[in-house]
């Protein structure tokens, strides 16, 4: 959960102005993350609920981004049913990689096993047992599909708006519009390499300080849900292991 967990203060830290250091936020997260799941004793549904909750302001925040930077929707097309790499560098190809395991997140896989087991189905009947099976299956598929279309969104805006820009480009973006948080990036011609941060700044610079916000709203979310789930996922693994 540690890669959750910072980039939750990193969104909470953005909201925030710079006034709350991600020391804090990281104290914030943790608190808040073990208050939601305390939910659980309230039932599974009302936990799920707040999944729910948290995958609508993903996605609404990240379909608001992706509106305004209005991407190529034919490259975005060519790109899915045909992807290449030409002349990549060994960093893209594992970003490539880490995107795949953002969008499957293999400790899922537990936690849907796991909320599968909570629901009350009569096993000694198969057609019950296959009328779960189908509704288990659609359920995943929707997940699934969900977080893909979400990541498309997310790996198209910054694709799309940062494509063969250097950090001086950036630079020149951000001071332009007066943005607060333009020293974060160099006045030289290297290629810029973003983060989650530093993403949500150029956002800021190019398309008005809403946009940052909106984003750290979306990335608070995303962190938020993350690591709950990694929470309820290691709880049932842990659970059987012992």
């Amino acid at each position: 959960d540690m890669q959750e967990v910072i980039g939750t203060s990193i969104a909470i830290y953005l909201l925030s102005n710079k006034m709350i250091p991600l020391w804090i936020g990281v104290l914030i997260t943790v608190i808040d993350t073990l208050s939601f799941l305390m939910l659980d004793k309230y039932g599974l549904r009302k936990l799920e609920l707040v999944f729910g909750l948290f995958i609508v302001i993903m996605a609404l925040s990240f379909g608001y981004e992706f509106a305004i930077v209005q991407p190529d929707i034919k490259d975005m097309a060519k790109g899915l049913v045909t992807p290449w790499c030409s002349n990549c560098q060994e960093s893209a190809l594992l970003q490539a990689v880490g995107i795949i395991g953002a969008i499957i997140m293999p400790h899922n896989l537990y936690l849907h096993s796991g909320l599968v087991k909570s629901r009350e189905v009569d096993r000694t009947k198969k057609d019950k047992l296959r009328e779960a099976n189908y509704y288990f299956f659609i359920e995943s598929t929707i997940a699934l599909f969900v977080s893909f279309v979400i990541n498309v969104c997310v790996v198209s805006v910054f694709a799309h708006g940062l494509y063969d820009k250097t950090n001086s480009d950036v630079l020149k973006i951000c001071t332009k519009n007066n943005n607060t948080y333009s020293d974060i990036f160099t006045n030289d011609t290297e290629l810029v390499e973003v983060d989650i941060y530093k993403g949500g700044v150029f956002l800021g610079c190019q398309f008005g300080i809403g946009a940052m916000y909106i984003w750290a709203i979306g990335i608070l979310a995303a962190g938020q849900s993350s690591t709950m789930t990694g929470c309820y996922a290691g709880q049932f693994v842990m659970e059987y292991t012992f």
